[in-house]
């Protein structure tokens, strides 16, 4: 006999659910190759500081300056989860200046 498939499946409730990042900022220690091609950049008159970008990146590089948000560009690998993750157009990917 199978069991049933909702006995396996965890109840989501609010406790359960991440509260921080992966990776606080400043957890990376070495400093981008150079190779990234697009970056984050925020619009500080869009930007709410609803921290949904800070939340999702992967390496930890958004970090809270009040009520607002900075990217450490020396870390920051341009993957655009952060852009896409912004419920407010706060933040758009744009061509890395050389």
């Amino acid at each position: 006999m199978k069991p049933h498939l909702r006995t396996c499946i965890p109840e989501w409730r609010s406790d359960s659910l991440p509260d921080n990042t992966a990776y606080e900022a400043g957890f990376l220690v070495t400093k981008n190759s150079g190779w990234r091609d697009i970056r984050p950049v925020i619009d500080t008159k869009k930007c709410t500081g609803c921290l949904q970008c800070y939340l999702y990146c992967p390496d930890g590089t958004i970090a809270r300056c009040g009520n607002k948000v900075s990217v450490d560009y020396d870390f920051c690998k341009g993957c655009g989860i952060c852009a896409k993750m912004c419920r407010h157009d706060a933040l758009r990917m744009e061509a890395e200046r050389r």
